[in-house]
């Protein structure tokens, strides 16, 4: 059961749930459906769920090649490639179907790009262009318009706008951290910026250019009255941050700037999501 667990990468969907529970709690007006709410997150994590699982499966013959992921259940061996694809896929189908039926057919349909674009598209696309990182913020960003969906049964600018924040955030995010574990990835075959452009020049250029695009992304909510002072306040504070360690790993490319980064970006998300939530509930 661990070992199944571990392909799940519970960490990664914890934040697409949290990610969902934001775009839901934003869009809804009046009091927030309970039961509505579990059947998006059930389904939701399901869905993320079975996609990095299926993430794992097609890439196990480049994580037997890197340090990082060598130990995952598919390289060490610890599962076959069949029962991991049966696995993932299923909790795919399961979820989407339960989105279908209990949410609504647009959530579903949100859901089910989110595993076509990751799986089929974003994770081939790494051993080919470092342009992946940006292809892949596409699926990533869709967790939190599905939870607006769910809400409203529609897509509007609004959703679109916490869309922006969830696709913008993902590319210091993942810039930094392939900086990290640039000669994995090296390892690894994978084309990823931090590879194609050892100097790091590249990867610390767009690092900023999305953070500091990111910042007024951030404050929209607030401008467009989905959240409150509170969401304004934290917006431009965390996005400062953002900016600001953004700016030190661009004018120098070393592993500490880019772990300042990445781990700014940790507390960007959470910490963002959280005040919008918690003052659309208390208003």
């Amino acid at each position: 059961m661990k070992t199944f667990l571990e392909l799940t990468k519970p960490g990664i969907t914890r934040l697409v749930v949290l990610t969902a529970t934001a775009g839901f709690v934003l869009g809804t007006t009046g009091e927030i459906d309970l039961g509505l709410l579990v059947s998006l997150l059930v389904g939701t994590g399901l869905v993320a769920s079975g996609t990095n699982a299926l993430n794992q499966w097609w890439e196990r013959d480049v994580d037997a090649l890197m340090r990082r992921t060598r130990h995952r259940p598919l390289p060490s061996g610890r599962i076959g490639q069949g029962p991991a694809l049966v696995f993932g896929a299923g909790l795919a189908a399961v979820g989407c179907a339960e989105l279908f039926l209990l949410v609504n057919p647009l959530t579903a349909l949100l859901a089910f790009l989110t595993v076509v674009s990751y799986v089929l598209v974003y994770t081939p696309l790494k051993r080919k262009s470092p342009l992946a990182t940006i292809v892949g913020s596409f699926p990533g960003a869709l967790p939190i318009l599905g939870g607006w969906t769910a809400a409203r049964d529609a897509l509007s600018l609004e959703g679109w706008v916490l869309f922006n924040i969830m696709f913008l955030w993902q590319v210091p995010h993942f810039l930094a951290l392939g900086w990290m574990y640039r000669e994995d990835y090296r390892r690894g075959g994978l084309k990823m910026l931090s590879v194609v452009d050892p100097t790091g020049g590249s990867s610390g250029r767009q690092a900023l250019l999305y953070a500091l695009a990111l910042l007024p992304a951030s404050l929209m909510p607030g401008i467009w009255g989905l959240t409150g002072a509170a969401s304004l306040i934290a917006g431009s504070a965390l996005g400062a941050l953002l900016v600001g360690t953004a700016y030190s790993f661009a004018r120098e490319a070393t592993s500490g700037r880019a772990r300042r980064l990445f781990l700014a970006s940790l507390a960007y998300l959470p910490v963002l999501l959280g005040v919008m939530i918690v003052e659309r509930l208390a208003a």
